[in-house]
């Protein structure tokens, strides 16, 4: 039986093929990444609309270098430093 495997997407924002899996999802369209049970993420899932945009991320790392911002649901204290600017990523005027 062949080992299990994930598509997440890596730093530069193009999908890879892991042995670990992702520990953060996100949305594509919207670029942005929180935790796996995100109630906010489940319940867009749960609607149905949403998961051809379901993107995976190993770590927060990983999704900040991709471009994505933090969850404001999830992670409002990580929104909030993203916000501030105090991640390390330029806050995209487009995205405040």
């Amino acid at each position: 039986m062949p080992a299990k495997t994930w598509t997440l997407l890596g730093a530069d924002g193009r999908p890879f093929t892991s042995d670990r899996p992702g520990t953060l999802g996100g949305h594509r369209r919207n670029k942005l990444y929180g935790r796996l049970d995100c109630r906010s993420a489940l319940q867009a899932l749960a609607r149905g609309g949403y998961q051809a945009q379901r993107v995976f991320f190993l770590d927060e790392a990983t999704a900040l270098a991709a471009g994505y911002r933090p969850c404001a649901v999830c992670m409002p204290e990580r929104y909030r430093l993203w916000k501030a600017g105090e991640l390390g990523v330029q806050v995209k005027p487009d995205r405040e």
